[in-house]
């Protein structure tokens, strides 16, 4: 090991436990994670110290074209010859391009959008939108949602850990059950203006609604004038297998939210996209929400050069055909480790290990670390193991993966005295 790198991370450490977040560096150490990162490049990320690491965590999602795309990095080296970040009271060709291009890859009569810089943002617009434009408050979101930490979304958000701390929060916010009908059809008032959910629950633990769920949804806003928001911040942008999950079920939302790898990992942007006839909400009021670096010239760029990387290199059909050789691994996994793996949620390369019980994420976490994967269990569950690589994951890579998964499940059930040990 490099003594000036180990010195370098070890200060970089002290640092941050110092002037920033003490409990993370303890928590990551416990994890076998704590990395300062260093070289970049595809699913692979290094730490200072020169270990190699293939990244299924990615910021939950935000590196969808890899890690330091080189063509998405030269795009944005080539803005900043010309532009900064613009004024965002001005009008903007980079804006005006943008939401063009998301208007044509959205689902169905998606056309106008509005610009931030993260995800609880993106959601924060969208139920200031969809209160504005209904003249209704209530906003209906489901248990186990992630929606972001600000304002709005914090309130929509499915863990009451999130919350507590910062009660009371806004009103006119109710949770139910994600994936059940009637759960959703009982909860609904003459004051609902939104339904706000994710085709598939990220944070939660990938959980994936049942195929009736979300054309039902549409149909009950549709029969009560209620406005459908789909959070696609995870699942957007190719990583379920299609351009956006909701596409899987043919449904199309009233409102559309997306950050995360819109950004492609080099600038932060974010978009809530939404159909026309809700602009009329905006003639009276064209000034009424406003983000001073959302939708800025170089995100914009930087936006477009993602979505153009997405297309040319069919990252979505690549995204399917990795998760089905992911699943083909899970499935022998299942089979030969049923004590510790006790099922697979998946859609494309968003991807969930629902271990036997919560003492399992943890131990996987580090053994998964041990041999040079980042794979971490999820917030809200830790006996669900959240796998989300970057979909320029090559098969190779996919392969040293599910051999690290084996491997350590291998270790921990000898320790364990569970399953199999040959």
């Amino acid at each position: 090991m490099d003594t000036d790198a180990a010195n370098t991370k070890r200060q970089a450490m002290a640092d941050f436990a110092e002037f920033i977040n003490p409990m993370k560096v303890r928590t990551m150490k416990a994890a076998q994670l704590d990395i300062i990162e260093g070289k970049r490049e595809g699913a692979c990320v290094w730490d200072l110290t020169g270990k190699k690491y293939i990244d299924c965590q990615t910021g939950s999602g935000i590196m969808n074209v890899g890690r330091h795309n080189p063509q998405i990095v030269q795009k944005l080296k080539e803005a900043l010859d010309t532009y900064d970040i613009g004024v965002f009271l001005l009008c903007s060709k980079q804006k005006a391009d943008l939401a063009k291009k998301l208007a044509e890859i959205t689902p169905g009569d998606l056309q106008c959008t509005i610009f931030g810089v993260g995800g609880g943002e993106a959601n924060d617009a969208a139920i200031k939108i969809a209160r504005g434009y209904t003249m209704k408050t209530e906003i209906i979101s489901t248990e186990r949602a992630y929606h972001g930490h600000t304002g709005f979304a914090l309130s929509a958000i499915g863990r009451a850990a999130y919350k507590e701390p910062f009660e009371p929060l806004m009103p006119g916010f109710k949770t139910v059950p994600f994936g059940d009908i009637e759960a959703m059809r009982s909860a609904v008032t003459a004051d609902t203006a939104a339904i706000l959910l994710e085709p598939i629950q990220g944070e939660g633990g990938i959980h994936i609604p049942p195929d009736d769920y979300l054309p039902a949804i549409r149909e009950l806003c549709d029969e009560n004038e209620i406005l459908l928001i789909l959070d696609e911040i995870q699942t957007g942008l190719a990583r379920t297998g299609k351009m956006f999950a909701s596409e899987h079920w043919g449904v199309v939302p009233d409102i559309m939210t997306v950050a995360k790898s819109l950004g492609g990992g080099v600038y932060p942007i974010s978009a809530t996209i939404f159909k026309e006839e809700i602009q009329d909400f905006f003639v009276p009021h064209p000034f009424i929400h406003l983000s001073t670096f959302g939708g800025s010239d170089l995100g914009c760029l930087v936006g477009l050069a993602v979505i153009d990387y997405i297309e040319k290199n069919n990252l979505a059909g690549h995204a399917d055909a990795m998760g089905k050789r992911f699943r083909a691994g899970f499935d022998r996994l299942l089979k030969d480790y049923p004590d510790l793996l006790l099922e697979v949620r998946q859609k494309g390369l968003m991807m969930g290990l629902q271990y036997t019980n919560e003492s399992i994420g943890p131990r996987m976490t580090r053994k998964m670390a041990d041999r040079s994967v980042i794979a971490v269990y999820t917030g809200n569950d830790p006996s669900i193991c959240r796998l989300m690589p970057p979909l320029v994951i090559t098969p190779e890579e996919v392969d040293t993966v599910l051999g690290a998964l084996e491997d350590s499940m291998k270790e921990l059930s000898k320790e364990a005295g569970l399953g199999k040990n040959d």
